[in-house]
This record gives structure tokens, sequence and C-alpha cells, in this order.
């Protein structure tokens, strides 16, 4: 009864009420005296005295023994949470441990009041859950009677209903506590649990993962489900932001995931890591997490013997260590200290002392406004809310207004956040102030991020191929950036060198007038011609088709247009692509003059970031960062980024297939492929564009092809590869040579398959044994002048069984694809299939006397595919073997076998074409350009690459230190006073000498792996023999001959072709 001492007149209807709680005779007393005591506490005084007699009589309340006054305690503190409101909450706290406790009270009365009176708790409660969770908890302890436990987890479910932002906020602490109960023996409490589970997690909030909620709560039950789940998260492509609540969800499968024996299900948890981390937009919310997360995942690594897993569990491990990083710039990132928030809220409201019913507010109040700082709620206009209900009572509107303010203000800057990067101080137009998120297709390129570009500004896009660069660019370009400000009031111009196919027929001046933007301002003619003859074209160039332009004199083009539209902002995708040292300087000379125009530019050329850029924008882990300097001042901050600088600094790695023996071929200075006397003219010009062009190349080559734009190079290495036919002069190559041929603009290789995968694309390439691109070159098709010849009939003689000769006149229907070798001659024989004869009747003739007959491009076409063909021996056209193929150049399984080419950036179709050309193994390769859209990562990777290949190489570049790396060798082409392109080969004497007689080591293949997986073992060449061996192997031959016995494979094709066998 020490309470009622505190009450001011016992006699009063509070005093009186409270006075009967134990005398109650039977449950209707009880709920009647229970209507009584809450019409009291409600009755006709004002707040002040109310919160005074709730904070005298709550206590009482909760301290009844018997059943009824149990009964009656429960029904009155549900009834006053019904109805009392928000500043009733701190009073009434006391009174759910009360109901919980009583759930297992063995009157049925009694449990379903206690189960009605936590629910009205929650239901008023749930805006303080912080604040009741300990109680709740607490209540859900294994040693707890069942019934308590199973009311405590449901009142989850009433929050999942009531209050899901504040269930949100408090899933990490509440699924560990949740989780151990889910595999209860008692099946109540385990129903209960995942009654539970399944409504809390319907508020994560992130529909990446809504789809494997039920998955994830059988998982915690059955944990042997774990493996399958992870392989069906491992398809889900991840684009929510990730925050504290998504992270409770996953992280428990994660850490059951690595803990798994299966390594794929190991690798599979990894990546899932990685592109979660990814998308955490605040790390602190990741903080709690790490230490169970980061030591799971090490031990996985630690485990994992496969080197492909191993570097997959290593690059999440780089994920994690990122964001504990960023954590570390913070500091202490704990909860915060109630007390601290207590302070901040005495000093706004000036208080001096504080105690009674004021003092259990504002207890409450502050745990309210702690979790609100821990839950980084920034909203004023919010926290102005939460704040009067609770002091209201015992404060002035006046006091209250006065102080909410400050104590806003002052615990806002308690939100523990990551330091941003400092912004330049400086009076320029801002263009744009924008934050967004960037995806193409299903993959997230840049996730929340900011980016302030202002006038004058020449920002250099930096990030490793597949990042999103040129997409960005793109789309900036287009109006796709929310908060972008529209072309009306910006305009920006993007610049690349490609020409779009439908436009390739247009001259240079009408390519530039079709753009709608340049009529739209009204330009004219004379003003396009005028600005492109400024940039240094002459008058025949600018009536010529766009088809005939170099790739440097494209680039040229596309600038001179960007210039007449007096951009706002330049884009520039890979300015200097194509482009010789002359014009490098005048693109940066350009840039630099820009002093009103904002440029934005993606480039590989070190030297143009490093003179022309102020700023650098590094693209990494989904965010932009800005960096003021230029590349070397970047580096100096970000050590790593020297990969692009150095192509020696690569971390990636390629790796082309060695090529195979060739016949013939013992020292790699034998010539494969050579031309001499070469002249070539294009059918619309009227002057040969290059002339006497003699080359060779061997095993042994590496050749860097140099020269000015428009000097003949791409000229003249189509002439070599047999795209074009010379005017004048030869050209040959070894028959059964196989060459990989990567033109300038990459793109034209791929450009009628963008709807294929990569991979389908090489399978459709190779797939009748021969290669399809090969196939149409201008040398393998005949003109009118040949099909005419191969048409005519032609005298043929043989002679019959009894040597009697004769001759008759026939056709060539076709060539068979068979090949000999003709003992004593260095000339091939090729067997035809005669007109109107039958398969009996084909015989094989010599390579002069067809060539002279007008098939030699059919007999061309026959040693390509028997080259291609032996080249495809080793491994089966499959999608795995292509899949792996392709990550050897580079390109992930993922853009490889599971996008399609029109979904690939520059760089990565770049890399789809190399890999192409490199799938049959060839002896020969040629690359026009290949350092064009290759990062200096990917291209220090090609340069490694090419160093180890044992074939030939031949590189067409302008990118000198790539050239100086790998080329000793270098083919000079420069224009003379005539305009004719004229070659002059340089090269290091003592390498050449070397290489020219160094001996051919081939590795021949031991097996080839087919379609189904199944390794075979390859026949080996054998050692030639001497003639003494020879001689003694004849004669033994000729006697098992002769006495009938059985021959071996191997024996029976000597005795054939020796004549031993009648």
């Amino acid at each position: 009864m020490a309470a009622l001492a505190t009450i001011q007149d016992p006699g009063t209807p509070v005093g009186k009420a409270l006075a009967k709680l134990d005398e109650s005779a039977d449950a209707d007393a009880a709920k009647a005296l229970a209507a009584e005591l809450i019409a009291a506490i409600k009755g006709p005084d004002k707040w002040p005295q109310k919160t005074k007699t709730l904070f005298e009589a709550i206590p009482y309340v909760v301290e009844r023994k018997t059943d009824n006054g149990l009964l009656a305690a429960l029904i009155t503190i549900g009834g006053l949470a019904d109805s009392m409101g928000p500043a009733a909450e701190p009073f009434l706290t006391s009174g759910l441990p009360l109901a919980l406790n009583a759930a297992c009270h063995k009157n049925g009365g009694v449990r379903e009041a206690a189960s009605s009176c936590a629910t009205s708790l929650i239901s008023l409660l749930y805006p303080a859950l912080n604040f009741v969770l300990p109680m709740i908890f607490d209540a859900m302890q294994q040693e707890k009677n069942w019934q308590t436990r199973c009311l405590a987890m449901s009142l989850f479910t009433v929050c999942a209903e009531k209050g899901k932002q504040q269930l949100k906020f408090c899933l990490p602490q509440i699924i560990p506590e949740l989780t151990p109960c889910m595999t209860d023996t008692k099946k109540e409490v385990k129903k209960a649990a995942k009654a539970a589970m399944s409504a809390i997690l319907t508020v994560a909030g992130n529909s990446d993962i809504e789809p494997v909620l039920e998955d994830l709560v059988s998982c915690i039950m059955k944990p042997k489900l774990v493996p399958e789940l992870m392989h069906k998260l491992g398809g889900v492509v991840f684009v929510q932001t990730i925050d504290s609540a998504g992270l409770a969800v996953m992280v428990p499968l994660l850490v059951r995931g690595l803990r798994e024996s299966q390594t794929a299900v190991k690798r599979t948890t990894a990546v899932i890591i990685e592109n979660m981390s990814k998308l955490v937009e605040n790390p602190i919310e990741a903080a709690p997490f790490l230490p169970l997360l980061l030591p799971a995942l090490q031990k996985a690594a630690d485990s994992v013997s496969d080197p492909e897993a191993r570097a997959v569990t290593d690059r999440a491990l780089k994920q994690l260590t990122r964001l504990q990083n960023e954590i570390a710039k913070v500091g202490d990132v704990g909860k915060t200290d109630v007390a601290l928030v207590d302070g901040i809220v005495r000093e706004g409201f000036k208080l001096k002392k504080v105690d009674g019913a004021f003092q259990v507010s504002l207890t409450y109040l502050c745990s309210i406004l702690g979790n609100m700082i821990d839950c980084s709620v920034r909203t004023k206009e919010t926290w102005g809310s939460v704040i009067p209900p609770y002091v209201n009572s015992f404060l002035s509107n006046d006091e209250i207004t006065a102080g909410v303010p400050d104590i806003v203000t002052k615990c806002i800057e308690l939100i523990k956040s990551i330091p941003e990067e400092e912004e330049e101080a400086d009076d320029k137009e801002i263009l744009a102030d924008v934050e967004f998120t960037l995806a193409y297709g299903t993959k997230i390129l840049l996730h929340n991020t900011k980016l302030k570009l202002k006038r004058g500004n020449r920002y250099g896009l930096l990030g490793p191929n597949d990042c999103g660069k040129t997409t960005l660019m793109r789309s900036i370009s287009e109006g796709q950036i929310e908060g972008f400000p529209p072309p009306t009031e910006l305009r920006t111009v993007f610049v690349e060198a490609d020409i779009l196919g439908e436009l390739s027929h247009l001259t240079c001046t009408d390519y530039v007038l079709a753009d709608p933007r340049i009529q739209s301002d009204g330009i004219t003619r004379e003003q396009v011609r005028e600005a492109l003859m400024t940039n240094h074209f002459n008058e025949k160039m600018l009536d010529d088709g766009v088809s005939t332009l170099s790739g440097g004199w494209r680039m040229k083009l596309a600038l001179s247009r960007a210039m007449l539209l007096k951009a706002d902002i330049l884009l520039m995708d890979e300015p200097t692509n194509h482009l010789d040292v002359m014009n490098v300087k005048w693109v940066k000379d350009y840039l630099l003059s820009l002093t009103h125009v904002t440029c934005i530019m993606v480039s590989h050329d070190s030297g143009l970031l490093d003179d022309v850029c102020s700023h650098i924008i590094q693209i990494e882990n989904l965010k932009l960062h800005m960096h003021p300097g230029n590349l070397s001042a970047f580096v100096l901050k970000v050590p790593e980024a020297k990969s692009y600088f150095e192509i020696s600094a690569s971390k990636q790695k390629f790796l082309f297939p060695q090529p195979g023996p060739l016949d013939g071929v013992k020292s790699k200075g034998k010539a494969l492929m050579k031309m001499e006397g070469v002249s070539y003219m294009y059918p619309i010009n009227k002057h040969y564009t290059i002339t006497g062009i003699t080359v060779q190349v061997s095993l042994s080559s590496r050749v860097g092809c140099v020269g000015p734009n428009g000097a003949g190079k791409s000229t003249m290495i189509k002439c070599l590869t047999g795209e074009v036919e010379p005017t004048i002069g030869t050209r040959w190559a070894h028959p059964s040579l196989r060459m990989a041929y990567v033109a300038q603009h990459a793109f034209h290789h791929i450009e009628q398959h963008l709807a294929k995968t990569p991979n389908e694309y090489i399978r459709w390439r190779y797939q009748n044994g021969d290669d399809k691109e090969a196939m149409n070159k201008v040398t393998l098709k005949l003109t009118m002048k040949k099909k005419k010849m191969v048409n005519t009939a032609f005298e043929y003689l043989w002679k019959d069984e009894n040597e009697k000769q004769h001759k008759e006149m026939r056709k060539v229907e076709k060539l068979t694809m068979m090949r000999r070798n003709v003992k004593g001659s260095k000339e091939f024989e090729y067997e035809v299939k005669w007109v109107n004869k039958n398969q009996d009747d084909n015989t094989f003739l010599s390579f002069s006397r067809l060539k002279k007959q007008g098939f030699e491009k059919w007999m061309m076409m026959v040693d390509q595919k028997i080259a291609a063909r032996a080249g495809m021996y080793v491994r089966a056209l499959t999608t795995g073997n292509v899949e792996k193929h392709l990550e050897d150049v580079g390109l992930d399984r993922e853009y490889g076998t599971h996008f399609r080419m029109n979904a690939l950036s520059g760089g990565q179709k770049v890399k789809v074409v190399i890999g192409a050309a490199m799938w049959n193994q060839p002896h020969v390769v040629i690359l026009d350009e290949p350092t064009n859209y290759l990062d200096r990562d990917s291209l220090g990777a090609l340069a490694n690459a090419i160093i180890e290949y044992e074939g030939g190489v031949v590189i067409i570049t302008h990118n000198d230190e790539f050239c100086r790396t790998i080329c000793p060798e270098r083919w000079v082409l420069e224009k003379m006073g005539d305009g004719i392109g004229r070659l002059d080969c340089q090269g290091d004497p003592e390498w050449m000498t070397n290489a020219l007689n160094t001996k051919i080591e081939f590795t021949q293949a031991e097996e080839m792996v087919d379609a189904a997986g199944n390794v075979t073992k390859v026949k080996q060449e054998k050692k030639a023999m001497s003639r003494k061996e020879e001689k003694a192997y004849k004669k033994r031959l000729q006697a098992k001959i002769k006495n009938n016995e059985p021959l071996e494979s191997d024996e029976e094709e000597y005795a054939i072709n020796n004549n031993l066998k009648d």
C-alpha cells in the first residue's frame, strides 16, 4: 500500500479504485474495477496532473498478486494504452513485462487479458521499440515458459503491421535473438518463431531479396537447404541499396554459405558478398556485421583450393576491407550514448533539476532520440514532431518552441557519417549538380552517386573497362541522367569516331550537315566546309565519302562537327584514337583553348590526361570520386592508378593459344607471308595510295607499322592479309598458314552479329570447321575472267592399268577439300571432282596445273579450310571451351556467355574481336590499332600476351610505348611529295639476325577435349629415321607382307606410300 501514500487523497476516484484492486470477488468485478480505474485516470484533470497520476499509480498497479487483481491490472494497462496516447508511453512500459509473464497464468481469463494487454502496449510503444526490446528479448529466453515466449514473439508481427520503419531499424538486433527459437524443441515456440520471422522479413524493404524470403526462413530451420538457396541467390542481380536491415537478413545466411564444404557454394557466396557490399550506401550500417563476415570469408579464402574461386573470395575480401577502412575514418560507430542526448535536451530546455514523472519521460524521450540518431534521421520536421508530446506536461509552449530547434540541430550533428570529399572553393559557374543511379541492362554501373560539373573545367573520366564510362557520357548527352539540365538549358555534344552505317555513304560535308542540331542552328554548307578546311581537310576530302577516311580523319571530322555546335559540355570518347603525334598535339591545343566549355573525356592516352585535365573523375565501387589536378596528381593520391601510365604495371593477364607446326617450316625466319613490288589504287581514286611495297612476315616477326594518318598503313595491311587484291605486284602466303586479323575499325567484324552473345558469335563463325571471316576476303572471290577460265574444259591426260595413255576434254566441278604432298616436289596436289564423272574418277592435279587453269583461289580456299581445321583439332567448339578462351583474353564469362554484344562496352567488343580471331590458333596475328578502347591494364595484358606468343605479330599503332615494348622491327610508311605512301623498313639488326635463325620448337598437343568432355590422346609425330634405320624398317615390312602377317596402321601407311604392297 506504499503507493497509496503518494496519492493526494485516497478518497479520490483514483485512490478509491486502487485500494480495491486486490479485493475483486470475481472476474466480472475485476473488469468493472478496471473500467472504473481507467475512467478515473483519464478523468477531467489536465495533462500535467494526469502525468503525475500515471507516474504514481502504474507502479502500484503492476504489483498485483491475486488472480483478479492481476486481471484488473492487465485490463487497466491495456485500456490506458488504447486511449491515452504518446504522453502516457513512458509510464506504461513497465506493464509489458507484467503482461508477458502473465501469458502462462493458470487462469484462462488472465492469459487472454495478458495477450490483449501486450498487443495494446506494443501498438502504443512501437515508436520506442528500441526501448522495450530488452523486455521482449528477456521474455523469449529458453528458461521462460513457452506461452510467454510465444506471446513475446507475436509482438513482432504486430510491429510489422503498425510500425514497419521502427521494426526495420531494429532487425539487426531482432534476427539474432529470434533465430535460435526457430529450431526450439517445443513445437509451439518453433511455430511462433517461424511466423514472427516471416513477418519481420517483409519489412526489410529490399525488392532484390523479397523473392527468396520464404526460402530464407526454410534455410534457418533446415540448414541443408543453404547450398541450393545460395545458388538461387547467385542468379539475382542486386540493384537496391543495401542497408542494415538487408544485411541483417542476409548475413546469417552468407556466413552459413561460407561454412559449407562445397567450393562452388563458397564461391557463389563470395560473389554475392562482393556484389552486395558495393551497394552499401552507408558503410557505418555494415559495421555490426563485419566481425561476422570478415573472419568467415577469410577462412573460406584460405580453405578454397581452386585458384579461380580463391580469386573471387579475395575480391569479396577487398570489398569488405574497403568498407572497414571507410568505417575507420569515423572512429567510434557504436550506439549513441543516451547520457549525451540527455545533456543536449537539458541544455536546450535550460533544465536545472528534473525528477519524478519528468525524469521518467525525459529518459524515455532521450532513448527515442538516441535511436533516431543511430538511424540517421536528418529531417528536422520529423524531429520537431517527436519531442513535444513527451514534454508538454512539464514545459510551457514558449519553452518548447524556444528549445526544440537547438536540440534538433545538435542531435543531427551527432549522426555519424563518412567524411565527404572536400570541394574546391572557387567562383566558377556550376553547370550541373546531380545525384543519380545508372544501369545498363541488368548491370548497375553507378549507384546513388553525385556529379558536380563547373564551366571551363576539363575532366578526365577514369575507371577499368566495363565500369560504365562511355555509358555515362552517352546518358548525359541523351538526357537520361535524372536531374541533369535539359538540352534547352545546357547543350552537350558527344564526340566519337565511329561512323553510323546508315551515314557512311555521305560525303564529309553532307555527314556534318545531316546532324539535326546543325540544321536547327541554321549552319550553312559554306560554314561547314570552312570549318573542315580550318581543321586541315582539303577540297578533295570534303567531297569524298566518310567511308574512305582513316580512323584519325574520322576523329577530326567528329571534332569539327562538335566545334560547329558550340557546346557547353563536350563529351569525348577516346579523342586521340587513330591519331598520329601531330594530330594528338592538335587535339590537346584545341582542348586547352576552351576556357568557357566544360570537357569530359574518356581516354587511355596518359599523355593527354596529364597535359589537358584539370580534374580526374574516378569510377570506383559504383561511385564517382572527384580529384583536383591532372593524372600525375591523381596517381600521387591513388598509387594503384599507376597502371594508367605504365604498361608494365598491368595486373591483368591475357593468354593467347600457341600456333601449331607448319609443313616445311623448320626455322622462325622462313617467310609465311610476303608481298613483292605491291602497289594499290582504290577504285574511286586516280592515284596509287601505296607503291613499291616489299615485305615478308615469319614466325619471328615482331613488326610495328607506324606512320602519319592517311599514309596508307591500313591499306598495306589489307593487301598483306588478302582483304584487298594488289593492283600491281604479288602477294603470297604459306598454304597451311592460319592468320588472325583485327581491322582498324574492329567492330566491323561483329556489326552484323550484335544480337548474338560473344560465345554464340565464335561458335557461329567456326561452326563448319573453317573461319567464315576468312572465306569472305576479296582475294578468295573470282573475277569474271577467272570464272570464265574455271568453267572452260581443258585437255586431261591419263594412263590406264595397261599403261596406255588417254586424253579427254574435261571440266572441273569442284575441289574436294583433299590435298596431298608429292614426294620430291615442293607443291601440293589437290583432288578434283570432274563434271559428269563418278567419284571413283576423282583425280589429284598439281598446284601449277590447276593455277594455269584459273583455280588458284579455289586452292587457296582449300588451303584455308585445311589450315583452320588443323587449328580446331585440339579444342572442340563447345560453349565451355569458348567461354574459357574468352576469359583468356580478359572477357569475363558473365559477358562472354550471357550478354549480347550490343550491350558490351567498346573495350569488351575489342576483346571479343581479338578472342574470335585467335580461336583457331593462328601462326600470324595482324592487329590494326588494337590499343583503341583498351584501358592500360588490358593494354599491358595484351603486350605481355604478344611477348609470350610463339607466332608472328604485325601491329599498326600510334601508341609509341606499346609499339616499342613489343616491336624491335618497324615498318615506317610515309607519303612522299606525290602523295603516295612508300615504305622504309627499320629495326634492331642483331635481334632480327638472331630471330631469323631461331629453330622452331613447337609443343605438339598431347590431348584434345571434345564436346562431351572426353579426353583423346593425340597421336604424336614420329621422329624421322636415318637411312640405315629406314632400310632395316623397309626390309622388316617386306618380310611381314610376304608372310601375310597383319600390319599396324603406321606400317600400312608406310607400305602404301612406298609401293611395298601390290
